[in-house]
């Protein structure tokens, strides 16, 4: 619970992965299943309404598809780049972006060793989320942290306002 409220108290949605039961224990605003972790439309029906569904569909627009008729909030591709978190990692190429935007409205997320540098290309492609781990927790303190986070938020801003 402590990190659902430091979350709210930031004004950021805090996403459990992998387990529902342990995102309705601590209030998480959401939950992301992989392949392996359970049955979209049955987590669906047991979170509460408003509590987000996020889908890891790895680099299958098919698996995004049946994941948004189950009633998933955003879908997750990746890994888009070479990930030292999960290095056997399925890759995701980026025109998996650009062709899901063409079809679908729901959110995609880009999953998988994103970094400042791939970051500006992974969203010019159509990524409207990006989980980061390494890149983002690499730097050493939290004033550090907190500048990275905040340098992935303007690349959102800049690339999104040179797209339109």
């Amino acid at each position: 619970r402590v990190m659902s409220g430091l979350c709210r108290e930031h004004r950021t949605r805090f996403i459990v992965n992998d387990d529902i039961g342990l995102a309705l224990a601590v209030g998480a605003d959401g939950v992301h299943l992989g392949a392996g972790d359970g049955d979209l439309a049955a987590a669906r029906r047991a979170l509460p309404a408003g509590m987000l569904l996020g889908a890891s569909c790895y680099a299958d627009l098919d698996r995004a598809r049946a994941a948004v008729a189950a009633g998933v909030d955003y879908v997750a591709f990746g890994a888009v780049c070479p990930s030292t978190t999960k290095p056997d990692a399925v890759r995701a190429p980026l025109d998996l972006f650009t062709r899901w935007r063409a079809e679908s409205t729901v959110p995609a997320c880009a999953i998988g060793g994103i970094t400042l540098d791939t970051a500006p290309s992974v969203i010019a492609a159509g990524a409207d989320l990006l989980a980061v781990i390494t890149d983002l927790f690499a730097a050493l303190d939290l004033p550090a942290i907190a500048a990275r986070a905040a340098a992935y938020q303007h690349l959102f801003e800049e690339t999104r306002h040179d797209v339109t």
